[in-house]
C-alpha cells in the first residue's frame, strides 16, 4: 500500500543553510544506497526558511527510517526550527510528471 507523508517546518534564518546541507546529505546517501520503494522530494520555499518534505513509500518500511544521514538530519532539527515540523499523512489522488530529475535546485 502506498503511503505519503508531507512535513512542513520553518528554521531560523541562521540555521537554514545548515538544514539544507543536512538534507542534501540524505539525498547523497539515498543515491549511493538506492533503497527502492521511496519517492522523496524536499523543497525550500522562497522565504528561505520554510522547508517541505514529501515522501511516498510504495510498500513496506520507509527507507528513511534506516538512513544514518536522515537520523543525523533529525537529531537537532528542533534546535534549528522556529516553527516545529508538522507531519501529515496524505493520500496521492493524482500526479503528473513529478520526476524532478537530478534534484538540482531550480533557478529563479
Amino acid at each position: 500500500m502506498t503511503q505519503a507523508t508531507i512535513v512542513r517546518y520553518q528554521t531560523s534564518v541562521e540555521a537554514a543553510d545548515e538544514n539544507e546541507r543536512l538534507v542534501q546529505a540524505v539525498y547523497a546517501e539515498l543515491a549511493a544506497s538506492d533503497p527502492g520503494n521511496l519517492q522523496y522530494a524536499t523543497f525550500r520555499l522562497a522565504d528561505g526558511v520554510t522547508f517541505i518534505h514529501v515522501a511516498v513509500v510504495d510498500q513496506g518500511q520507509n527507507p528513511l527510517n534506516l538512513s544514518p544521514a536522515f537520523a543525523e538530519f533529525q537529531s537537532h532539527l528542533a534546535d534549528r526550527c522556529v516553527v516545529p515540523p508538522s507531519p501529515s499523512g496524505a493520500t496521492v489522488i493524482g500526479q503528473y510528471g513529478f520526476n524532478l530529475g537530478d534534484s538540482s535546485r531550480a533557478e529563479d
